[in-house]
């Protein structure tokens, strides 16, 4: 069995088409993934560059600890079920599935084995001897999972296996699969449009949409916090109700008003602790999601429900144990044209509602979904980026929330109101700010504290568990930002550093040491050599030596000798400033863009302040200011026209004119700049 480790995965192909963008994901040992995405989002591509079938344009792909790039398929130990079955129709069940173990030349008892096992596993046992074309569609897909089986392989591709079935066996199979993933006990990654499929065979369900990935979560998580429109839409049947509207905070409450309609209900400021001010003006157009379970046409329900709206009935729908109803909460629209006034209503009720009818409906709010009306990405994060607080400068004094802090020497501003943004991995515990803790989640591997501290609630991101009342917290001031009428007058210190650069290669002549292969060959010549020429002319007055020579091994030593060679060294040109490229980061930019075109791109590397450090030698760079944040400081340089910071060592009290910076190679990121794709 084998977990497997995709980094910064890309499939572009020579016309320009970027099929798939920068996927990275791990997947563990025995998980059952599920990639999910409407026609040409990229997930089968994906599915295909894991298999081999696809070459990988640029990124690592492991499976296991081996890394399988350029790993032939038949030595990746997957196996892979496709759409069609692709089984020979010639040749008998047995012989189907029998077919690959007999081109490994598998001992004929270990074939009948497996096989037969793999039978009883799918129940076909009664069917070996029969052919392709006697057998149903689900029968047919059993033996293309048979002939996977068998193979016994660390990784299970299934590329939407079931789309050829009817939706009674399609539901059957499903149940099939989980079944047999959980007696195999081996990773399974499987790839399918349908998104109820998804939903009950996932441990975790990758979403794709145009060669990106969206979201990467469980289940339940994606269909409770989807992190933007697309999933919200995507996954979920019927899909989330979406309308546009306003949020307006108004003391303790925010007031949402429905665009196209003269709707407006009122909930607690707490739903949107989470939520950037700016959204809560009253003017910012946003989306507001709600799923059809969450609106209720039940009299009891609607009675009393703190949030209500009306309803102009259109149609419904009949599933049997429920109801889905449609209107529009414009009086004006007609309920059928999918638009920013339809409603979707979920009902199990009994009570018949006519069209036209004009009737109340409960939201419940607690499961309401913001996004932004632009880039549709939700404003109510699980984990929020960023605090937002009103704040006031005064000379170097930042207040907010009823604490008061000094501004370090480099943060310059005029006194005044504004916006303070604080990310949630700024906030540190240990420190002078008392605040009381609300409650701690483990996110997605993320530990999310929330707080109140002067009436208002404050999140961060922690690495232990939080057992007292309190906390005392501290902020990294290089992280904030300070805003006035919407202008930033205060930014954070970047913390990613970008250079451009070249890909180089030089021909040279060296001196290379003789290896220890080399002489020990040489050696063993030179006494093959002796041996001869003592056995073609003995010593005088001494007889020939008719026993054959016996020559003894002589221990391999260090190489001393050396011979000239001419070699071809790899070379980073970063700022005009050239660096040894390692092997491993040479052949990995070779192998995404081949040895002919690898030399004529431009690079952007990139790395972090804490990555550079100084030296005699290296990339050029004029010294213009030390930036002291208290607890760290850091050296401004221009490097052309670009700002560059540089951590400083605590030794180093002070810095000025034209230094020389070295990057951590092995730390850099390199991204071919046109195309704009993460090689490393």
């Amino acid at each position: 069995m084998a977990s497997l480790s995709l980094k910064h995965i890309y499939k572009v192909y020579p016309n320009g088409v970027k099929a798939v963008n920068d996927f990275t994901m791990e997947i563990e040992d025995k998980e059952f993934i599920v990639f999910v995405g409407p026609s040409g989002c990229g997930k089968s591509t994906t599915l295909r560059m894991i298999a081999g079938l696809e070459d990988i344009t640029a990124g690592e792909l492991k499976i296991g600890d081996l890394v399988v790039n350029d790993v032939e398929p038949k030595d990746r130990d997957i196996a892979m079920v496709f759409q069609n079955y692709a089984l020979y129709p010639h040749m008998t069940v047995f012989e189907n599935i029998a077919f690959g173990l007999r081109l490994r030349k598998m001992p004929r008892e270990e074939i009948n084995r497996r096989v037969k096992e793999a039978a009883e596993i799918l129940g076909i046992t009664e069917y070996l001897g029969r052919k392709p074309k006697e057998m149903s569609g689900g029968q047919r897909q059993r033996v293309s999972l048979g002939r996977a089986i068998v193979r016994e392989p660390k990784v299970m591709l299934l590329d939407e296996p079931l789309s050829n079935l009817d939706a009674k066996l399609r539901t059957q199979m499903r149940s099939e699969i989980a079944k047999l993933h959980k007696r195999l006990g081996t990773t399974f990654i499987y790839v399918t449009h349908d998104q109820i499929e998804a939903m009950t065979m996932g441990t975790r369900i990758v979403v794709m949409k145009d060669g990106f990935v969206q979201q990467i979560d469980t289940p339940k998580n994606l269909y409770n916090y989807p992190g933007n429109k697309f999933v919200a839409g995507f996954i979920g049947t019927p899909q989330m109700n979406f309308f546009e509207g306003t949020l307006k905070k108004v003391g303790d409450n925010v007031e949402i008003a429905f665009h196209n309609t003269d709707a407006k209900v009122t909930v607690p400021y707490s739903y949107f602790y989470k939520t950037r001010p700016a959204y809560l003006n009253g003017e910012t157009t946003v989306i507001i999601g709600l799923r059809a379970e969450n609106v209720s046409l039940d009299p009891e329900t609607v009675a009393k429900a703190a949030a209500t709206i009306k309803v102009k009935i259109s149609h419904k729908e009949e599933l049997g144990n429920e109801t889905l109803i449609y209107g529009d909460i414009n009086m004006e629209g007609d309920g059928y044209t999918e638009s920013s006034t339809r409603i979707i209503i979920k009902s199990a009720d009994d009570v018949e509602h006519v069209a036209g009818e004009i009737v109340d409906a409960a939201l419940d709010l607690d499961h309401v979904h913001l996004f932004d009306a632009e880039t549709e990405v939700s404003i109510l994060p699980r984990i929020p980026e960023f605090n937002y607080l009103d704040c006031d400068v005064q000379g170097k004094t930042l207040s907010f929330l009823g604490q008061s802090v000094t501004l370090p020497s480099v943060i310059e501003c005029e006194s005044g109101a504004g916006e303070l943004l604080i990310p949630s991995d700024a906030i540190k515990l240990g420190g002078n700010i008392v605040a009381q803790v609300v409650g701690i989640e483990d996110i997605l591997g993320k530990k999310l504290l929330s707080m109140e501290l002067g009436g208002r609630r404050i999140f961060a991101v922690v690495d232990e568990e939080v057992t007292t009342s309190t906390v005392g917290i501290s902020i990294d001031m290089k992280k904030i930002t300070i805003l006035r009428d919407g202008q930033e007058i205060v930014s954070p210190m970047p913390e990613v550093v970008s250079f451009d650069g070249n890909f180089v290669k030089k021909k040279v002549v060296e001196d290379v040491p003789e290896t220890a292969q080399e002489r020990a060959k040489r050696l063993a010549k030179e006494q093959k050599k002796a041996a001869k020429a003592a056995k073609a002319a003995p010593a005088e007055g001494e007889q020939p030596q008719e026993e054959p020579v016996t020559i003894e091994e002589t221990p391999v030593e260090e190489p001393v000798l050396t011979k000239r060679k001419k070699i071809v060294k790899f070379s980073l040109l970063i700022e005009n400033a050239e660096f040894p490229a390692p092997e491993d980061i040479a052949q990995r930019l070779i192998a995404a863009l081949s040895l002919k075109r690898v030399f004529d791109k431009k690079y952007r590397f990139e790395c972090t302040p804490y990555d550079l450090t100084l030296a005699e030698e290296g990339i050029e760079a004029e010294v213009v200011g030390i930036v002291d944040y208290g607890e760290e400081r850091f050296a401004r340089c221009l490097v052309g026209e670009k700002t560059i910071y540089v951590k400083l060592d605590d030794s180093i009290a002070s810095l000025s004119g034209t230094v020389h910076l070295l990057p951590d190679i092995d730390k850099l990121a390199i991204i071919q700049a046109d195309m704009d794709i993460r090689l490393v």
